[in-house]
């Protein structure tokens, strides 16, 4: 999965405010990749209240790219 503020239709409000997506980007200067291993370890993280889930709404036809 690639990360990207850019692309997520809830950039700027205030669902921001709990999406683990902003941590994760801190200091990358950009889109990040996460594994699959890496994305269901924060899925089990956020399930058991430990992190902010990943709340990435991707708009538009970009979507495919960015969770390939």
């Amino acid at each position: 999965m690639i990360i990207d503020c850019d692309v997520c239709v809830m950039d700027g409000t205030g669902a921001c405010a709990d999406c683990i997506v902003p941590m994760l980007l801190s200091g990358s200067g950009g889109p990040t990749r996460i594994g699959d291993d890496e994305e269901a370890a924060i899925g089990a993280l956020s399930d058991a209240g430990l992190v902010s889930p990943i709340r990435l709404v991707v708009r538009g036809p970009a979507r495919d790219a960015v969770t390939a």
